[in-house]
């Protein structure tokens, strides 16, 4: 059986105005996170963890901010997206770990939801979605809440 690994990461500006959607919750909160989608700095993360274990480029690859099609969509449809892709290679999604650093909001009590949500996009079990969250102790653009970051990685097999 052939086991691969991919590796993912993302950031995201933050500013007052937009939406703040994280594993596709959208979270309460005085600044949101923008970019050309929905701009949900997790699911981008685990779509480039899976596109790279696939050796099939990364996210801007295949949905380009220059393509308006991609324009404010949700970010859990271009994972679904991501998951098709490699099953054409004939891959299947093992597992799901991913990591956010940010100051606020916490999101402990939304990780649930989002394990929920970047599962069903994935196609796999909410067992096989970890996420953990750290601040970056007000260092940086992190801690002065100018962006969130995510990294995740993936677990893909040959079927």
């Amino acid at each position: 059986m052939k086991i691969k690994v991919g590796f993912g990461f993302d950031v995201h500006q933050v500013a007052k105005g937009y939406p703040f959607i994280i594993g596709g919750v959208d979270l309460e909160h005085h600044s949101g996170a923008f970019g050309h989608s929905d701009a949900d700095v997790l699911a981008h993360a685990i779509c480039d963890a899976i596109l790279g274990a696939a050796n099939l480029e990364d996210i801007g690859y295949h949905f380009p901010n220059t393509d308006p099609q991609w324009k404010g969509v949700s970010s859990l449809l271009l994972l679904e997206k991501c998951v098709e892709l490699i099953k054409e290679k004939g891959f299947e999604l093992g597992n799901i770990d991913g990591m956010l650093c940010l100051e606020a909001p916490k999101i402990k009590p939304f990780i649930p939801a989002m394990k929920e949500n970047i599962a069903r996009a994935a196609g796999i079990s909410v067992e096989d979605v970890s996420i953990k969250a750290t601040t970056n102790e007000t260092m940086g653009f992190i801690g002065r809440e100018e962006g969130v970051v995510a990294y995740a990685v993936c677990l893909i097999q040959k079927v």
